[in-house]
């Protein structure tokens, strides 16, 4: 296939053409020329007011509910909704019937997704049935195509079978992830604790149940070495134990969910289920330190912790939904609303090196692997703009700047189901 883009601003701070404006051929998934001005032939042209373009977007967490749970999201549709919203890359959680957590189960998803225009990389779960006892075959899943191993959403409560986990798995360069909550803190709570939980009449989380399993995990990386992943980080303390560990040269990373920094506590005031996270909203001081963590490279991902969840476990009393939202379609203009166009594509793009996903750059000779947007548009996020099977969105009347066009990406042109 031949694509010939027109007049389209570069944005990516890494490269002599950020912000300059050009015409890009792309020839059979190749870019072959980058110039002012191109007089070709193609399949197609692509051309959109206001079109910018970058790296292809990546998201460290999404759930799809297939195997199991396809009235909530299946594959094709996530797959879909993650194109229409900007991301060539995606990690697919283990949180299915069946669990993924063999050498088959992993085969089957990858089928299952092979030639989409955005490429799907599973996460295999660490131990088997997730059970949290026994450590599920690791190197089985990577030869099958598994870029990294957790239980979605339980915490590792063994110390021991972390450590094996992470002596083991580095033989290999796996990566562990760690959800960081100690249950016994946690257990039955279903928002932050503190005055507005109180005053709710809402059972708290602490933010020590967080820390308390991060700082145990960094202590067993330091002694074993390895790779480990925090996802979800969604208070100070865990920054600052995070940052201490990065200045030890331990290989760790850390991601933050969209909805941690754009919504907190104070937005559960009317009980509203769609807010009911795991982690919980914290506090408004958090989410500030959580932006600045993000910004500074201290968090090296952020994510839409995208959950569907059918409407069942959702229009209920809050203390007994389901946590979880959907994000995929919010994350550019809910990113864009906070940071600078410039931020913001750094924190989509960057970090694939540390996943060992090639980072494809915007130059003659490269995969062409890009996301094609306008960074001016402004609207009000409803019930209407969401993709997804689910409709739990914990973003609907949130402001928005910026909207996708598309994504090119494994020689294919994915144009967005909302905006073209």
């Amino acid at each position: 296939m031949k694509l010939l883009i027109k007049s389209a601003t570069l944005v990516d701070k890494t490269s002599d053409l950020n912000f300059k404006t050009k015409d890009i051929l792309i020839e059979n998934g190749f870019i072959t020329d980058i110039s002012d001005k191109i007089e070709s032939k193609a399949d197609k042209i692509i051309k959109y007011k206001n079109l910018h373009i970058s790296e292809g977007w990546l998201d460290t967490s999404v759930s799809f509910g297939e195997p199991g749970y396809e009235e909530r999201e299946n594959i094709e549709n996530g797959l879909n909704t993650a194109s229409s919203s900007g991301f060539t890359c995606l990690l697919l959680n283990p949180d299915t019937n069946p669990l993924n957590d063999s050498h088959s189960s992993v085969s089957h998803i990858i089928k299952k997704s092979k030639n989409h225009t955005t490429t799907l990389y599973p996460i295999g779960n660490l131990t088997l049935n997730a059970g949290g006892k026994e450590l599920a075959s690791l190197y089985d899943m990577k030869l099958a195509g598994a870029i990294a191993y957790g239980d979605h959403k339980k915490s590792i409560k063994d110390s021991s079978l972390l450590k094996i986990a992470l002596e083991y798995s580095k033989s290999f360069g796996g990566i562990v992830i760690s959800y960081p909550n100690d249950d016994s803190l946690s257990s039955n709570g279903v928002m932050n604790e503190g005055i507005i939980s109180t005053s709710l009449g809402l059972k708290g989380i602490p933010d020590v149940s967080e820390s308390i399993q991060i700082f145990r995990d960094l202590e067993i990386l330091e002694y074993t070495g390895g790779n480990l992943h925090i996802p979800y980080i969604s208070t100070e303390k865990s920054i600052n134990m995070i940052m201490d560990a990065k200045k030890k040269g331990l290989n760790v990373t850390s991601s933050v969910s969209l909805a941690h920094l754009i919504l907190n506590e104070n937005d559960l005031l009317d009980y509203n289920t769609n807010l009911k996270l795991s982690p919980p909203l914290r506090s408004k001081e958090d989410s500030k330190q959580l932006k600045e963590a993000l910004l500074d490279g201290t968090i090296n991902y952020v994510t839409s912790m995208h959950e569907p969840i059918d409407i069942d476990n959702k229009k209920v009393e809050f203390d007994n939904a389901l946590s979880g939202s959907i994000g995929l379609e919010c994350m550019f203009g809910g990113l864009s609303n906070i940071f600078p166009l410039n931020k913001t594509i750094d924190i989509l793009t960057r970090g694939k090196n540390n996943l060992s996903i090639t980072q494809n750059k915007i130059q003659v000779g490269s995969k062409a692997e890009m996301t094609l947007f306008d960074p001016d548009f402004t609207y009000t996020f409803k019930e209407e703009h969401i993709l997804s099977t689910s409709k739990n969105c914990a973003f609907i009347g949130q402001k928005m700047n910026g909207k996708v066009y598309g994504v090119i990406n494994n020689n294919n042109l994915y144009e967005s189901k909302l905006w073209v």
